[in-house]
């Protein structure tokens, strides 16, 4: 027998559709199990606990959620089970996967989120396969770590690695890991693994599940104008960048629009700057060395949404800069990736 701990959160696969609205509803968690009964009869040797911490559609999460999330798992002792199932919603899918991958990256269970892309009366929903999924990973697979299933429309469902999935792409209901290197595919039932994930090196580290509001995250754009930023309730920007790690340095356009005198107005704030997405190497274009020699800080070889997580879970833990660097710089959950793969 597989004792397999469900929390429900609500998300997409907790809602219904009524006259045209989708809403979370309290019938959603009861489909899914008599759902999964009647298209995996062979399923009988396992039992779910179930408990519901949180029920919200996903866009309406704020890092408080996982707060509570992590306290009602731990809760029910997750030693004792076998694997730990989450549903939620898939607007901020990749965020909660990745907090709970670090916060969780000393745990010896797998735990997995499930997402639906249409409420699970809609005869087209994923939502049962990923579920079916993540049982049975639990069941045959039964590695420790924060996953993530997933079956994009009319391909093969994907196995992503907590800490390395992007947000959903736009205009679409498909999800992929970065460098679109996910961990597993799961086709007629079976595991194989596309990526194997190097064990990170860094020793298991204490944390509270407190992650800091106070992190203000920036999208560049052309045309981004600094002087709209409020900095008030800031004690860290994370500024998003380019594909290629770049951002606007120039001021042929005003002084206003270069993210160098941007890191100088929040210098004066004792605001922290911190810079991500980008891969690490030999060459870099001149605007990021720049950034760089500004006193920005590199989240090296990261997801935004992952470095995002980490630098929230850090704020909430430390206050001494050289541990808040110290904490990212650790590959605790997977999270560094290179060009070459999963490693």
């Amino acid at each position: 027998m597989k004792n397999i701990l469900l929390a429900f959160t609500g998300g997409t696969i907790g809602s219904l559709a009524t006259d045209g609205c989708i809403d979370i509803s309290a019938a959603a968690p009861f489909t899914l199990l008599q759902q999964f009964r009647q298209h995996y009869p062979d399923h009988g040797q396992v039992s779910f606990t179930t408990i519901q911490p949180l029920d919200l559609l996903s866009e309406n999460l704020a890092p408080a959620a996982w707060q509570t999330l992590i306290a009602a798992i731990e809760a029910e002792q997750p030693g004792q089970y076998d694997g730990i199932i989450i549903t939620h919603g898939t607007d901020t899918l990749s965020y909660t996967a990745a907090a709970l991958g670090f916060y969780f990256h000393a745990l010896d269970k797998p735990v997995l989120l499930v997402s639906s892309d249409y409420p699970l009366d809609k005869p087209e929903a994923n939502g049962l396969e990923n579920f079916g999924c993540a049982v049975d990973f639990i069941v045959q697979v039964n590695r420790p770590g924060v996953f993530v299933p997933y079956r994009n429309r009319q391909q093969i469902t994907q196995i992503h690695l907590g800490t390395r999935l992007s947000s959903c792409l736009p205009l679409s209901g498909d999800f992929i890991s970065v460098q679109h290197k996910s961990h597993m595919q799961y086709e007629n039932r079976r595991f194989t693994v596309l990526n194997p994930i190097v064990a990170p090196q860094t020793a298991n580290i204490a944390l509270a599940a407190q992650f800091s509001e106070r992190i203000l995250m920036i999208k560049p754009y052309p045309g981004l104008d600094y002087r709209t930023v409020n900095l008030d309730q800031t004690d860290a920007v994370l500024h998003d960048l380019y594909h290629s790690g770049t951002a606007c340095v120039s001021r042929q356009w005003g002084a206003s629009h270069s993210l160098l005198e941007f890191i100088n107005r929040c210098r004066e704030r004792a605001v922290k700057v911190y810079l991500a997405p980008i891969i690490k190497s030999a060459d870099a274009y001149l605007s990021t060395r720049l950034l760089i020699d500004q006193g920005a800080e590199i989240i090296w070889n990261m997801s935004i949404e992952a470095a995002y997580t980490k630098l929230a879970l850090a704020y909430g833990n430390f206050s001494d800069g050289q541990d808040i660097m110290a904490f990212i710089s650790a590959d605790m959950a997977g999270e560094h990736v290179s060009g070459d793969g999963m490693a």
